[in-house]
């Protein structure tokens, strides 16, 4: 049903650690009833009004390249726009038109398309290592290979190409600046390290290589690697570019099989109604940090409720002691009534008589479907 669709996150608080677009993964995972925090670990610059990347462009009408390597979308409509702006874009199209493109990628065809062009080869896996093997294998001694690069700077292309005999020319069209508000990245990961996260979610390998630093800059580095180890917080990149700053870290981000923004969401949604969720007999139920979902539905829990069905939920059918269901309530009664109360207020909240089950003289256990 679609509400269980929508509500799996509930609860879940997700840190985003993107400048670009993070409004829009932010409220793409908010749908789904996840608690969002926005960090941004690196800022994004536009270079539309740097002198270099007219100039560059200027030579490349002049000179026409035989090969253009577009490495992001973003960059590539970038560079257009900053073209329209000084009015030589439809010359640049043009001579675009004229040349071999090859894309980085699909984000990166998008926006050649986007453009009216046409990308001729199209790195899947989204690397620049799989553009210069398979340029390099046909050959480029002789070519004339312009190379639109993003912010990380530097990714081996232009080296690469000279070295194998061609003539390579490198346009900058956005950079990666400092973090917009320091303070709050500094912040950011140390509520990681506190457990005050579920899932930080990175988009680009300079900004989660930024992450980390101010992690370790932190001094809580180790502590993170080790609840990202216990599965205690989960990290989540769009694509294996990204993943590769946490893995050299000893972090295994979920990953989604495509590199886009809509099926992170969908990994991260998978990941939550997934592993988390038990099979009761009043439907799929998932406990979170913050909130609790049956069926699609929200609880209107209290805390304290939250935190006994949190308990019930841990022991997955077993059945859990009254003194222990008292450890988890305000304050330090240990009168059984008090459990009780917990219980039917818990009953009542979940709409479902039959979903926690009293054992007589032992405590409370949640009904779950056999699965005989």
């Amino acid at each position: 049903m679609s509400d269980h669709i929508d509500q799996t996150m509930a609860g879940v608080v997700v840190l985003v650690t993107a400048d670009r677009r993070s409004a829009e993964l932010g409220a793409a995972l908010a749908r789904r009833g996840a608690a969002i925090r926005h960090a941004p670990a690196l800022s994004m610059i536009p270079n539309q009004d740097d002198a270099a990347l007219i100039a560059g462009t200027r030579t490349l009408l002049a000179d026409p390249p035989d090969v253009v390597v577009v490495t992001t979308g973003i960059g590539f409509r970038g560079w257009i726009e900053a073209a329209d702006a000084v009015g030589i874009a439809d010359q640049l199209t043009t001579v675009l038109r004229g040349a071999r493109i090859v894309a980085r990628g699909p984000k990166a065809r998008g926006a050649i398309q986007a453009a009216g062009l046409q990308a001729d080869w199209v790195a899947e896996s989204e690397t620049s290592a799989e553009i210069a093997q398979v340029l390099l294998d046909e050959g480029v001694a002789g070519l004339k290979v312009a190379v639109q690069h993003h912010g990380a700077g530097a990714d081996g292309l232009d080296r690469a190409f000279e070295v194998a005999g061609a003539q390579v020319r490198s346009l900058v069209v956005y950079r990666w600046g400092p973090p917009p508000d320091p303070e709050a990245l500094a912040a950011s990961v140390r509520a990681v390290a506190a457990g005050e996260i579920d899932a930080v979610v990175f988009t680009s390998a300079p900004g989660a290589a930024a992450w980390l630093a101010a992690a370790e800059e932190a001094g809580v580095l180790p502590t993170v690697v080790r609840l990202a180890g216990r599965g205690q917080v989960v990290t989540a990149a769009v694509g294996p570019v990204t993943a590769k700053p946490l893995v050299e870290r000893g972090i295994t981000p979920i990953v989604p099989d495509r590199g886009r923004l809509g099926s992170l969401v969908r990994t991260l949604v998978a990941h939550y109604g997934g592993l988390q969720t038990l099979e009761t007999v009043a439907g799929p139920l998932q406990v979170h940090r913050g909130a609790a979902v049956l069926d699609g539905r929200v609880l209107p829990l209290s805390p304290s409720g939250l935190e006994v069905l949190r308990l019930l939920a841990a022991a997955r059918g077993a059945v859990v002691p009254r003194s222990d269901l008292l450890s988890v309530l305000p304050g330090d009664s240990q009168d059984p009534h008090a459990a009780e109360v917990a219980v039917a207020r818990l009953r009542e909240a979940t709409g479902s008589k039959a979903l926690i089950r009293t054992v007589v003289k032992r405590g409370y256990r949640l009904e779950l479907v056999s699965e005989g």
